[in-house]
């Protein structure tokens, strides 16, 4: 599933990088879903090559930090691209 069609565009050079940074993410995601990989191995897969990246870059400590609120973002439906009534 693509999360985005195109990323809207930014005038801040670093959101541009981000923007561009994410077409890349998705172009993969969308050939990876063509050549029949399941989406939830795609997303666990995604997940950790983030997280790896993060801590090789940051440290452990840094990351455990950043990522202790995305309980709440998730909850809160920050992540959610669908609703489903319940």
């Amino acid at each position: 599933m693509r999360t985005a069609k195109r990323p809207l565009q930014h005038s801040d050079p670093g959101d541009a990088q981000k923007q561009e940074a994410l077409r890349y993410i998705l172009d993969a995601w969308e050939e990876a879903l063509h050549d029949g990989i399941e989406p939830e191995m795609l997303a666990n897969a995604a997940l950790f090559a983030a997280l790896a990246d993060l801590i090789d870059v940051y440290g452990e400590g840094a990351v455990a930090k950043m990522t202790s609120g995305l309980s709440r973002r998730i909850h809160h439906g920050e992540f959610t691209l669908r609703r489903t009534a319940q």
